[in-house]
């Protein structure tokens, strides 16, 4: 029975890291839309009377910073897609 499993494993490591792969893409695809969104949040707390003048450079370095999360999220989401990519994506070692 284990036999029937064991030449599947480089199949399933193919499927995680094909699966991982789109992950890394959401995330890519994802990056404008937030930077967008912190833009517009800042537009609607300056125009809307919720913050005044002085607060407003630090509501963006608050947005700006918040924004940078999802950058280094997908970096390290890059960087872990190139680690199982050298460990596992050349196949059968075997040779």
């Amino acid at each position: 029975m284990i036999g029937v499993f064991s030449g599947m494993n480089q199949t399933f490591l193919n499927l995680g890291i094909l699966f991982f792969s789109f992950s890394f893409l959401f995330q890519v695809v994802t990056l404008p839309v937030e930077f967008n969104a912190s833009g517009r949040a800042l537009k609607i707390l300056s125009n809307g009377g919720i913050l005044n003048a002085q607060e407003v450079p630090k509501a963006r370095k608050v947005l700006v910073a918040a924004a940078m999360t999802y950058v280094a999220a997908a970096f390290m989401s890059f960087l872990q897609l190139l680690r199982l990519l050298l460990l596992f994506g050349g196949g059968n070692n075997d040779d």
